[in-house]
């Protein structure tokens, strides 16, 4: 599972103006993140706004996710629900061409027990015919996968290989990072602490700014796993304001707008998502001058 040490990528899907699908914006999108020198890309994962695409289109994304990519970077399929059989339904008809694992995310808005997490998770580590990668994200879920329930089911399942913590939660990562099986891995789910998590020892993130800053972000990665700290730093600071911004109105409003600054596609999003203010757009502008990566106006 080394392939998913480093800087994941849980991949925006652009739209048109209309609403629809821009499969030429997913290309653009996929050659910056490579282009940037990401490990991975996570297709449909909460970032690419999967709650409000159709089976039909998410059958089309996986695939050309997998066209566009080309073999250049792993590839890992966001396939999670509150509704364990409808998962499972998924997963047993997902086309695994071309991806090394599923992320899927802990049940949402049921709030179920830890037993009831665990034996959701269970019943798609003997479903899926990939690893599994587990997600806690309780801001978003409504419920917490402990640390108990992650080491447990670590411990009882080898094709579940790694969690995505967004928790925010240090008591969590350092249950997790004490107990852990050797083999399992800690992947930060929040970009502003990531640089702490791979101290403690997390393999790295899946981020949703390096969709936007591939390069600046997954520089700073990989200066944190060979321990160059010192190094690191400087870029970590560097980010902290653009990196606030993206989640200021929402994700993904702010590193779509971002985007768009880049000229990599339009910033589109479908209700009940809407684009960020013009105030934080003015500000998200100023923070890719000051950056570099777009030119200070005339």
């Amino acid at each position: 599972m080394e392939m998913f040490n480093g800087t994941g990528v849980a991949m925006v899907t652009p739209f048109h103006p209309n609403g629809d699908v821009d499969f030429g914006g997913l290309e653009a999108v996929i050659n910056h993140i490579i282009g940037g020198g990401v490990d991975y890309i996570v297709v449909l994962g909460t970032t690419g706004e999967t709650a409000t695409l159709t089976k039909d289109e998410k059958k089309q994304i996986f695939k050309r996710s997998v066209d566009l990519t080309n073999g250049r970077v792993p590839l890992v399929a966001g396939i999670g629900g509150n509704n364990t059989y409808e998962v499972l339904k998924d997963i047993e008809a997902f086309d695994i061409t071309g991806y090394s694992a599923i992320l899927s995310v802990s049940p949402y808005y049921s709030k179920p027990t830890q037993e009831g997490i665990y034996q959701h998770y269970k019943a798609i580590a003997e479903k899926s015919p990939l690893p599994v990668i587990l997600y806690n994200v309780p801001g978003r879920t409504g419920s917490t996968i402990s640390a108990e329930t992650t080491i447990r089911l670590a411990n009882d399942f080898k094709n579940i290989v790694a969690t995505k913590e967004a928790s925010g939660s240090f008591d969590i990562f350092n249950q997790i990072m004490r107990d852990k099986p050797a083999d399992f891995m800690l992947i930060s789910g929040d970009d502003p602490v990531t640089l702490p998590m791979i101290a403690m020892g997390a393999s790295g993130i899946i981020s949703v700014i390096g969709n936007a800053v591939p390069r600046v972000f997954s520089d700073m990665i990989r200066l944190c796993l060979k321990g160059d700290y010192a190094a690191a730093r400087p870029l970590h600071y560097k980010l902290i304001e653009f990196t606030a911004l993206m989640f200021a109105e929402g994700n993904p409003g702010g590193v779509k707008h971002a985007l768009k600054e880049l000229g990599i596609c339009g910033d589109t999003l479908r209700l009940p998502l809407v684009n960020v203010s013009n105030s934080t757009a003015q500000k998200i502008g100023i923070q890719l001058q000051q950056i570099n990566l777009v030119a200070q106006p005339a």
